[in-house]
């Protein structure tokens, strides 16, 4: 069944929300896209962050990590489901067409087009979803035009408790089980540089990355501040067990940070 004998089933879904939708508080609204943009056909909906469009091109949604469906074995996360449902509505309601605007990186590993998608009136589908608490918040440089309303939609979800957000999906380092997008509460032990690039290290299985093409963007004074306190990290963990990478005395999970908005010290 292809996308536009969805709409009216996907209109259906989008009623759900509208109890959730009333209570939310007025958003920074992200900046509309440039005229010059035309809206185009979407075909399907894959999951909560990725559009295929009627062009052929697979569409990864920048700032926005939804949860994962499942795949491969693997159980869907809480509220992957939801979060698809929920964009296919808003893309019914915008009658099966988006604004499709590219980020200054515009393709991924995987080749998707990576793209700030909006609505036919011009609003930004990932601030929707961040909103509602249907995603995480990600910032990866140079795709990042868009943090500081994204975040804000983030922030309104959280503290509303919407969404994923209803139960608390921070983790320690000790609760990690699997690779895969993490939200993670540590206390920072050391933090050293070397050729690899600039490591933090936690309290726990559990040390981060800078790479040095990426640590010009930081502040080292405040990264070397953060010895001593609890920070909140968030992005893609892997596990060098797996990989056969890991050494005697090294942490088992290993996440990249390239984005300062990646990393928070807590009070």
């Amino acid at each position: 069944m292809g996308f536009p004998e969805l709409l009216k089933k996907a209109s259906l879904v989008g009623a759900f929300f509208v109890s959730a939708s009333a209570v939310l508080p007025s958003l920074a609204a992200c900046p509309a896209p440039p005229q010059s943009l035309h809206p185009v056909e979407v075909r399907r909906v894959v999951d909560g962050d990725t559009l295929r469009l009627a062009d052929g091109r697979s569409v990864r949604l920048i700032g926005l990590n939804a949860p994962e469906l499942g795949r491969d074995g693997r159980p869907a996360e809480a509220f992957a489901e939801v979060a698809r449902r929920r964009l296919e509505a808003l893309v019914a309601a915008s009658d099966g067409r988006v604004i499709v605007q590219p980020g200054r990186e515009a393709k991924d590993r995987y080749g998707r087009t990576l793209a700030n998608v909006f609505d036919s009136r011009g609003l930004n589908l990932e601030e929707r979803l961040l909103a509602e608490g249907l995603g995480y918040q990600v910032a990866i440089a140079p795709n990042d035009g868009l943090l500081v309303c994204q975040q804000a939609a983030e922030r309104a979800a959280r503290a509303s408790g919407l969404g994923l957000w209803r139960k608390a999906p921070v983790q320690t380092p000790a609760q990690l089980k699997a690779a895969g997008f993490a939200l993670v509460r540590a206390r920072v032990r050391g933090v050293e540089h070397n050729r690899g690039g600039l490591w933090i290290e936690l309290e726990g299985p559990l040390v981060l990355r800078i790479e040095p093409k990426w640590i010009a963007q930081f502040d080292p004074k405040a990264l070397e501040a953060l010895v001593g306190r609890q920070i909140e990290v968030r992005g893609w963990v892997v596990d060098r067990a797996r990989r056969a990478a890991l050494k005697s005395g090294q942490a088992r999970w290993l996440l990249a940070v390239s984005h300062p908005a990646m990393l928070q010290a807590l009070p």
